[in-house]
């Protein structure tokens, strides 16, 4: 009885003691893996923080405010502006009807439009500059007849549009569907019970809802505007105070002018965490007002 006893005791001693071991493995595998993901994502930081920063180190502030002055920094900064906001509203204008379609009503051919619309997201800018010359250009499907008519738009101010508003687009119209989507159908069917019209329903219901998502996919479709390069240099050049925008302007200074590109770059940066602020507050008042 003693020695059975004694037996139990051993083999419960033991069990506690693999419980241990396993225990105190577990939080080393735990901890070791802790450390891995902490490791990577310092990596994946500092990767990312280091360039940024070494823009404003390399960047005196007496410098940046010299280059300010500069005419090609502000004919590039002004440009821009202009280009970027006019390209926005166009594409706000024109890729709203198009967002709520394409999320309210099924129809023949919605994969294929709704491919060619996201297109241009992974297009290589350089491409969809040639293909806005091969359609535009002078000697271009359609510029070809415009030119007849004495009507040129490669390598102008509105080619600069064309190009952002080819690029960009997307951008808005895709934020713009999925808020539409996240739009509740009752609501709709709501407003036109009591008699509302679908248009008067679409102004003073749905868009209201659905406000904080089209302004942040306006952002996206600026910035991305304002940030665009390839295209807009294929197809309407780098002329300054007409086509230089400010990735062309960056361009063209680092071939004789660091302080002015590191100017124009820090200009960039600035504008892209503002965007992302944005962006970023306007999307937690969406989850909020869903919420609620």
């Amino acid at each position: 009885m003693a020695a059975n006893q004694t037996e139990i005791r051993y083999l419960g001693e033991m069990k506690n003691q693999e419980s241990e071991s396993l225990s105190i493995f577990r939080r080393i595998k735990d901890n070791a893996l802790k450390a891995g993901v902490a490791i990577l994502l310092i990596l994946a930081m500092s990767f990312i923080a280091l360039p940024v920063v070494s823009l404003f180190l390399k960047s005196p502030l007496d410098t940046t405010l010299r280059s300010l002055h500069d005419p090609m920094v502000i004919d590039a900064l002004r440009l821009s502006l202009m280009t970027s906001t006019l390209t926005t509203a166009v594409v706000v204008i024109m890729g709203t009807p198009i967002a709520y379609v394409s999320a309210r009503f099924n129809y023949f051919g919605k994969e294929i439009a709704d491919t060619l619309i996201d297109l241009p997201v992974i297009m290589p800018p350089a491409v969809a500059g040639i293909a806005l010359l091969m359609a535009f250009g002078r000697m271009g499907i359609v510029g070809h007849y415009l030119n007849a008519f004495g009507i040129s738009i490669a390598f102008t101010t509105l080619a600069v549009i064309m190009a952002q508003v080819f690029v960009s687009s997307p951008f808005y119209i895709r934020q713009a569907r999925t808020s539409f989507e996240d739009v509740d159908l009752a609501y709709e069917n709501a407003a036109r019970t009591l008699g509302a019209s679908r248009l008067y329903a679409f102004f003073t219901v749905i868009l209201p809802i659905a406000c904080n998502g089209l302004v942040s996919g306006a952002i996206m479709a600026f910035a991305r505007s304002l940030g665009e390069f390839g295209a807009t240099i294929m197809f309407a050049g780098n002329f300054q105070g007409r086509t230089q925008t400010m990735p062309l302007a960056i361009y063209t200074a680092l071939q004789g002018d660091l302080d002015a590109a590191l100017c124009i770059s820090l200009i960039l940066v600035v504008i892209s965490f503002a965007v992302i602020a944005l962006v970023k507050t306007l999307t937690k008042r969406s989850r909020k007002n869903a919420g609620n």
